[in-house]
């Protein structure tokens, strides 16, 4: 019987990763650890879905920002479940909502794609062409207004150039495109040495908690919230993981469901369902 249940224990951790979190293990010194229901259910974007803490306000940021284009994410309705890029569904309920952003039918959208995604969408979306850019795990620099004048990618082991092969185009299809060629050959490392370290006090919308390496894993802050008294802050986290599944907010176990909102004040470890970070894994894109 003993030596069964190890074997179960060791398929699930290596089914999943290296640095599973116990969700029994969470003791945040914050006002937020009550059972409370902070879901609308009808909302439709992360803002409208999902309210704040009593004593609490969204923090105010400029319209056309990162920030405000995570915190006005669209949602799929209340009740959705994560799938994976093959149409399976995660069996593990971690996740508070799912948002509405295609996903692909290959395994390559994991977690620092996801965060990936995000940016690139939200620079897309402003006409920003020339500050899409991510780096191969190589170092390879593939910067999109390199890849709307027609040039592609061609990758010969570690080594990556570019080949003129198609006409000037920005189009929406071009681009996903491109970004399915970072996701594959992108990852934790890459992206954890294109950011810029941030202390935990400066959490802003758009921050990363990453930890680059193999296995790694980062999650993304979709919104955050201050009480004006205590000087509290709190956020919410989003993730992809592997294989590639729909992006969705985490749950915050310590919490229960109902309450997805992380405190500051986790102490030197934030304990997220999946993985466990450290208070210097926050990170920022820089620019």
């Amino acid at each position: 019987m003993k030596k069964l249940l190890l074997v179960v224990l060791t398929i699930f951790l290596t089914a999943c990763s290296a640095n599973k979190t116990d969700l029994n293990n969470h003791s945040q010194n914050s006002t937020l650890n009550r059972r409370v229901n902070l879901i609308n259910e009808e909302g439709k974007t992360v803002e409208e879905r999902i309210k704040v803490p009593e004593g609490f306000e969204r923090v105010e940021i400029p319209e056309d920002s990162f920030g405000a284009y995570l915190r006005n994410l669209p949602l799929k309705p209340h009740g959705s479940r994560v799938r994976y890029y093959n149409g399976a569904i995660k069996s593990r309920n971690v996740h508070e909502a799912v948002l509405d952003i295609d996903l692909g039918e290959r395994d390559l959208q994991q977690c620092a794609d996801a965060v990936i995604r995000l940016r690139a969408e939200y620079l897309y979306s402003k006409g920003l062409f020339n500050k899409i850019h991510f780096n191969f795990t190589n170092g390879f620099k593939a910067d999109y207004s390199n890849w709307m004048k027609g040039n592609r990618i061609k990758v010969e082991g570690n080594r990556a150039y570019w080949v003129k092969r198609e006409e000037y185009s920005n189009d929406y299809k071009s681009f996903r495109k491109y970004l399915d060629l970072v996701f594959a050959y992108a990852g934790t490392l890459s992206l954890s040495q294109e950011m810029k370290k941030v202390a935990l006090d400066e959490l802003e919308i758009g921050d990363v908690f990453i930890e680059g390496g193999s296995p790694g894993h980062c999650v993304i802050v979709l919104d955050l919230a201050e009480n004006k008294e205590t000087g509290e802050k709190i956020f919410i986290l989003a993730q992809s993981y592997m294989p590639a599944q729909d992006i969705h907010i985490l749950k915050n176990p310590a919490n229960g469901d109902g309450n997805p909102w992380y405190s500051i004040r986790f102490g030197d470890e934030l304990k997220t369902p999946e993985w466990t970070f450290t208070k210097d894994q926050l990170m920022r894109f820089e620019d």
